[in-house]
């Protein structure tokens, strides 16, 4: 089982900045994919950026350019760099990782979430 503890979430002002981070622990075997989703009321969670095994990252358009999405892989942990943050920024953001037990399955586990607000 795998445990996710996001932290960094708040209240903004339009253009300042956050920093989200995402813990893991557990029994697994690796870690492939992180990436960081967001959801508003009455949407769909969306994927706003991820990275993999390789340290490939990619970006929803939307962030292209204001966030950064890193990995430590010595510490299993995830964190998303928010910069110029946009009123449309608001939402709970949600840690998402796959992780492969010990007989190669892939398994995805999400975090609690955290919120996210941006005044304008």
């Amino acid at each position: 089982q795998v445990q996710l503890v996001e932290s960094g979430g708040g209240l903004v002002q339009a253009g300042e900045s956050l920093r989200l981070s995402c813990a893991t622990s557990g029994i697994f075997s690796s870690i492939n994919y992180m990436s960081w989703h967001r959801q508003t009321p009455g949407n769909q969670r969306e994927l706003v950026a991820t990275t993999d095994a390789s340290g490939n990252t990619n970006y929803a358009v939307s962030v292209k350019g204001r966030f950064a999405i890193s990995r430590d892989s010595a510490k299993n942990t995830v964190t998303l760099q928010m910069n110029s943050l946009k009123p449309e920024d608001t939402a709970v953001y949600y840690c998402n990782v796959g992780a492969r037990n010990f007989v190669g399955n892939l398994i995805s586990y999400w975090g609690q979430g955290t919120q996210v607000t941006v005044s304008s």
